[in-house]
């Protein structure tokens, strides 16, 4: 008697860490709740507290699903490329580990891309609470564009974001299936086979712009992007944050890696250092500012003039801690590839650079 065979699934889930691991039961059991097509799903573990490793430890077992834990946290490329490297599907779908997911997400995109031919599919993004309610990315333009004046030639960086800040329920009955020039990694379908021809994903780039850079590599490639809005996800960011998310969001966001990102991106591209750059640098750590700094300065009961202090005075410490958290973790982190054997390649040597 002839068996049926067992047909695999044409798409494999990749889930790695954004900028915290406070969020991660939520995202993942709602993949689980939401998703009824067929589907692999690799989980990359970066260095997660005890608390948070061992539910994904009970979860893979319970679920059979491929986890992949390193004890030293990760830049987000180097995560997706160790999940990456475990595919052998059609389809691979990078999403964060911050993302919740509605019913019936996948199959718009791989209806999209079995229709069109796409090589990336992104879905419409959301973000923040009350879930998906609030549009985070419905598209957009990347590119690199040229410009010529008189004998002097600048290369400028294109990244655009559609929708952004609208409502949901404003938006989404205007919004079709149609070619576009962005997709965001808080989620993403990607046809697998173009990595042959791009390669990985590129992990110099430790932080900052790395949907941009695949978009651009995809589109002069020959392929395709497109927002398919009948798949529907949201990214939920933090504050508030979990003591035990401080170092990696800190490590995340830090100095060191968004400057060797950007210096990356210019070289890359070869881009003129532009006052887009120049923004940049002077908003190094905006992030922290943003969710630790400013927040503890505006609890400490010392009234406004005493709060702009103390946000002066938290800011030098947030930066010398900032460079110490990086020095460090470059240090530990190669320690521990050449304990390896055989070593793996460090993501780059940037991770020590420093403004």
């Amino acid at each position: 008697m002839n068996l049926p065979s067992v047909v695999e699934p044409e798409v494999t889930i990749v889930v790695v860490p954004r900028e915290r691991f406070s969020y991660t039961r939520e995202s993942l059991e709602s993949i689980y709740e939401h998703t009824k097509c067929p589907f692999k799903l690799i989980y990359v573990d970066g260095g997660s507290p005890s608390h948070i490793r061992d539910y994904l430890a009970t979860k893979a077992a319970e679920k059979q699903f491929q986890l992949i834990r390193t004890e030293h946290y990760l830049s987000p490329n180097h995560a997706r490329n160790l999940g990456l490297r475990q595919v052998n599907s059609k389809y691979v779908v990078f999403i964060d580990n911050d993302v919740v997911v509605t019913p019936g997400w996948l199959k718009p995109l791989v209806d999209c891309a079995e229709e069109t031919g796409a090589t990336i599919v992104s879905p419409l993004i959301c973000q923040y609470l009350p879930l998906h309610t609030e549009v985070h990315c419905a598209g957009g333009e990347s590119g690199v564009k040229v410009e010529t004046k008189g004998e002097t030639t600048r290369r400028r960086m294109i990244e655009k974001i559609y929708k952004q800040g609208r409502k949901v329920a404003d938006v989404r009955p205007q919004l079709q299936r149609q070619k576009t020039g962005l997709a965001e990694f808080h989620c993403m379908m990607v046809r697998t086979e173009i990595f042959d021809q791009v390669g990985l994903l590129d992990e110099a780039l430790l932080n900052t712009k790395e949907h941009v850079d695949l978009c651009i590599l995809v589109v002069e490639a020959g392929g395709t992007v497109y927002l398919e809005p009948e798949s529907l996800v949201t990214y939920v960011p933090g504050p508030p944050l979990e003591w035990t998310d401080l170092h990696f969001y800190m490590l995340r966001w830090s100095d060191a890696w968004e400057l060797a990102s950007l210096k990356r991106l210019r070289d890359k591209w070869n881009l003129t250092e532009d006052e887009y750059f120049q923004n940049k640098y002077k908003r190094l750590g905006w992030r922290r500012d943003m969710t630790i700094v400013s927040p503890i300065a505006r609890k400490l009961p010392f009234g406004k003039m005493g709060s702009r202090a103390v946000a002066k005075l938290l800011r030098t410490i947030d930066k010398a801690l900032n460079r110490y958290l990086t020095t460090r973790y470059a240090r530990r982190y190669l320690q521990s590839q050449q304990d390896q054997v055989p070593p793996q390649q460090p993501p780059t040597s940037a991770m020590t650079a420093s403004s």
